[in-house]
Order: C-alpha cells, then structure tokens, then sequence
C-alpha cells in the first residue's frame, strides 16, 4: 500500500482525522528533568539523564495515544537538542510508535540536495535504516531536486512545507507566490489514483479563504494543519483544509494533548494525556460527515 492508501485507512479506522505531535519541553513534563533546563548558568546538565525522561515521557504518551488516534508526529529537534543519547531516543520513538500501529510522521523539515537529499532520505525513511518513519516533512526551498529521493521511496510519504502559518511567512510565501508554485508541483506528484502520498503542510491559522484556495489547488493531496489549540485556531479555521468528504487532512496538536493548560496534572500523566487526547479526537470529529462519523 502506497502512504497515503496506508493514512486513509487508519484515519477510517480510529474516525479521527488527527495527529498528536511529540514536542518534550523538559521543563514542562511531570517531575521535570533534574536539573535541566532550569540549571543555573555554566552547570552541566547530564545528556543520558534528561534522554531518558524525555524516553519515559514520549513512551507514555505514546501508550496514551496508540488505538485512539492514526498517528504521531515527533518533532526531531526536541531530540537533537539533547546530544547523541537524545537523537537515540528519537529513534526509539519511532520504532515503538510503529509497534503500537500508529503511523509515524518524523517532523524534521530537511531539505538539501543530491547524495546529502539522498542521505536524508535513506535516514529517516529506509526502514532498514536508523529511523524508519512512514513520512517525513521536508522544506522546498532548494526545489524539486531536493524533494525527489523522499517521494521515490516505495510505501512512504512526505509533507512539504507549503504555507506555514508563523507572523513572517507570507512576505516568502504568499507575496512571492512561492507557496502556489510549491502547491502546483505537490498536485502534480499526486495525479494518479487513489490517495496522494505527496502531502502539503498548511498552517490552520491562515485565513480561510487562503486555505481553501490551497485544498482547491491540490485536490488529491493530504494536508498536515498544525496550529490548532495552543496556537489560537479552532474546528472552524481547519474546516477549509478538508475535502467535502471530511477526508484529506490531519489536525496536528503537541502542547494541548502533551500538558494541562496551567499548573500540572494532578494523577498519572499518561492518563491525563489520554484524557486530552480524547477531548481533541472528539472536536476533530465534527469535521466527518454524518455518515463517516456514525461507522
């Protein structure tokens, strides 16, 4: 099955057009990590120390998540920023999220090109390689070239940055018309039948005249829609991403499904993160059609 036969079935299957995102900020997991990152200026924070409470962290939420929603988005960068033990995790991640039956997308937004695109690509992608993750999402700044050895592997995906939703990007990405050239070319990958697996990442805040001007453009496309809760957009502002069959997008959420809004929670963290993701998979579920929603 190509990704995107792979992504409708399991969006069919759990009625859930979303995606958690793991972000792990340290300083807001339950407990915090000894020390870090609220260590006093020069103290050395120890890197096995705080990879595994973020290891803890994530393999919980990941048990809170697996059978309620489709998929999970880890944000590599969390991970990186912990060293060598960090990025090791980041690949555990992966690994037990595909065990638990949830699709991986590795939010890692590369972009390069030639035998480094190649490099990248057989990175996070193979399956025999050190990651293994059903999609990743990759910047096009360098062009197609840079695209091409992600779309070519077999069974796979990728979610290109097309029109992000951060105050700056439209002066590059709307005003330059960039973000339509982009949208024009992922619509093309994405002709033949069946489920595209050349996805666009297209911010939910933007207005909506914009976002439905995009869905129109790529018709056959699947949408990756970050900003939704914590970053101010709500059901209403990500009704335009979707098709008119309630199908070709997933609402991604990080801080609303991973943290309690104020203070901590106050029982086990894997069932408060359960509880908020079922409150998350319950609003996304208006955008199915009746007849989708009852199955």
């Amino acid at each position: 099955m190509t990704f995107g036969e792979r992504l409708a079935t399991a969006i069919e299957r759990t009625r859930a057009p979303v995606c958690v995102g793991l972000d792990p900020f340290p300083e807001r997991m339950p407990g915090r990590v000894p020390g870090f990152p609220l260590a006093a200026a020069g103290d050395r924070v120890d890197p096995d120390e705080a990879a595994a409470a973020v290891r803890t962290f994530c393999f919980g939420a990941l048990d809170a998540v697996a059978g309620l929603v489709p998929a999970v988005k880890p944000q590599s960068a969390f991970f990186e920023a912990l060293g060598a033990p960090g990025v090791a995790v980041f690949h555990e991640v992966v690994r037990a999220a595909r065990d638990r039956g949830l699709l991986v997308i590795a939010d890692a937004k590369r972009g390069d090109i030639g035998s480094t695109a190649e490099a990248y690509a057989r990175a996070f992608l193979d399956d025999d390689g050190p990651c293994g993750a059903d999609a990743v999402t990759l910047s096009p700044w360098l062009g197609p070239e840079s695209l091409a050895p992600f779309v070519a592997r077999t069974g796979k995906g990728v979610y290109v940055l097309v029109r992000t939703s951060n105050p700056d990007a439209h002066a590059w990405q709307r005003d330059s018309g960039v973000a339509d050239l982009v949208a024009d070319w992922i619509a093309e990958q994405n002709r033949g039948p069946g489920p595209g697996s050349v996805g666009a990442v297209v911010g939910a805040t933007l207005p909506q005249a914009e976002s439905a001007a995009l869905r129109a453009r790529m018709p056959n496309t699947p949408f990756l829609v970050p900003g939704f809760g914590a970053q101010g957009a709500g059901i209403d502002q990500v009704r335009p991403h979707f098709l008119a069959d309630g199908t070709g997008a997933l609402v991604t959420s990080s801080r609303d499904v991973l943290y309690p809004k104020h203070g901590v929670d106050s029982g086990p963290f894997v069932d408060a993160i359960r509880a908020r993701a079922v409150a998350f998979v319950a609003a996304a579920r208006s955008l199915l059609p009746e007849r989708s929603a009852a199955r």
